[in-house]
């Protein structure tokens, strides 16, 4: 990732939590674009890019004339599947303690779903990484992720490494990284395999999103299978008419 890439990620979080927290909490409006440059010690460039990104996200709006809106209705929502976000820190601020019950990595075959998703032949190796989000304990979120063998430009690379997020993997073994997400999104029954996961009768309810992710030129990287438990999270989605 570039400086300015970093920098621009760095003061965007730092902004946000101002706006959620801090020193912009108790305002329905940020100040301009040279007050906040000054407040942060950064260029009116860098501010414009930090509060296009979180426009972007929703957190806030902004009108010539009117000036730039906190949404505070957004701000307050808990788990939003339109970011993306990792399963701890969605479980953390979904307002439970969150676990890993476990992680599974090992080299397989890829059926053919998973090939036709990712680009490969069906029976080519793939790296599949499996595991189990606790939320206060109880089984949360169950995921299958799956990278071809080809897409690992590293000569040498440790299965170990998947224990963390993948995407950290992807980063460090595959030279690349995850730019988009496409989802589709379903109810499922649990099978007795999920059944047994998530210690619930088969034939229970269960949130399924499936998932590939994309690199910049994109390219599929990682394709996603995810299941989640019903009851633990409310789920939100923002749309924005664009």
């Amino acid at each position: 990732m570039s400086k300015p890439q970093q920098l621009s990620e760095k003061y965007t979080k730092e902004i946000f939590q101002e706006i959620k927290s801090g020193i912009y909490s108790r305002a329905d409006r940020l100040p301009s674009e040279p007050d906040i440059a000054k407040h942060f010690g950064i260029s009116r460039t860098m501010v414009r890019d930090c509060l296009s990104t979180l426009e972007r996200e929703g957190f806030i709006s902004r009108k010539h004339g009117i000036g730039t809106i906190i949404n505070q209705h957004v701000l307050d929502v808990k788990v939003r599947l339109d970011l993306e976000e990792e399963f701890l820190d969605m479980i953390r601020s979904a307002g439970y303690i969150p676990g890993v019950a476990f992680v599974r990595n090992a080299m397989g075959k890829a059926d053919v779903r998973t090939a036709q998703k990712l680009g490969i032949k069906a029976g080519e190796d793939v790296v599949i990484s499996v595991r189990l989000i606790t939320a206060d304990g109880a089984p949360a979120i169950y995921c299958v992720d799956h990278i071809a063998r080809r897409s690992i430009v590293a000569k040498e690379y440790d299965l170990s490494l998947l224990d963390s997020p993948v995407f950290e993997f992807v980063e460090q073994y595959c030279g690349t990284e995850i730019y988009m997400d496409l989802s589709e999104i379903s109810a499922v029954a649990a099978d007795a395999e999920r059944a047994d996961v998530f210690q619930i009768p088969q034939g229970s309810p269960l949130l399924y999103i499936d998932e590939l992710g994309y690199n910049f030129v994109g390219q599929p990287i990682l394709y996603s299978q995810e299941y989640y438990a019903n009851g633990i999270f409310k789920h939100t989605i923002l749309r924005k008419k664009i």
